[in-house]
């Protein structure tokens, strides 16, 4: 007898173990597809990319390069890493942007960068350059508008101004800041408290 109530438990434990290892695979599946449902959307992948955008019309033109880049078919979005953009056109200070990551939605309507955003717009020598530095900018390409509502740094010769939030039109040169915003110029000399 002590035979038989012995056998009964553990067979008890065997469905029981087996029956925990069996809800686990299947709860674990979901995980794994996901996963492979998140490459399956991935249409293709460049290294190392450099290109040029050309407007002879409006005699416009759009250097960019990344160390990576990844397109996904489904929600037609490619994201870019380690990214340099480019912009030349006649009557208008150079514009040089670069950032860690990009993102750009169909037909590159929109270009959203993050981590260590930097705009340079002028020439290195140019003494009205005007450099922006940020951790977010969202670009609008055919309007010419770069604006972010995060913390922003801009610096213009000797000027240091820190704001939150930036609005900048690159075809009328105008920048706004939105809130708290703090200007020093190196020129005047700090009052000591």
């Amino acid at each position: 007898m002590t035979r038989s109530l012995f056998s009964r438990p553990s067979i008890w434990l065997v469905i029981l173990l087996l029956l925990t290892l069996w809800l686990d695979s299947v709860l674990q599946r979901p995980r794994l597809q996901q996963g492979n449902d998140l490459q399956q959307k991935i249409d293709y992948i460049i290294e190392n990319l450099n290109g040029i955008q050309v407007n002879h019309e409006f005699e416009r033109n759009r250097f960019f390069s990344a160390d990576k880049l990844i397109h996904y078919s489904t929600e037609d979005i490619t994201q870019l890493e380690h990214v340099r953009f480019t912009s030349i056109e006649p009557d208008k200070p150079l514009l040089r942007v670069t950032s860690d990551w990009a993102e750009l939605t169909k037909d590159g309507d929109d270009i959203f960068l993050t981590e260590n955003v930097s705009i340079i717009r002028g020439e290195d020598l140019d003494k009205d350059k005007v450099t922006m530095l940020t951790d977010f900018l969202h670009l609008i390409p055919d309007t010419d508008i770069a604006k972010t509502d995060r913390p922003v740094t801009v610096i213009r010769m000797n000027s240091v101004l820190n704001a939150v939030g930036l609005f900048m039109n690159n075809r009328t040169g105008e920048i706004l800041m939105q809130s708290r915003v703090k200007a020093h110029d190196e020129r005047t000399p700090r009052s000591s408290r």
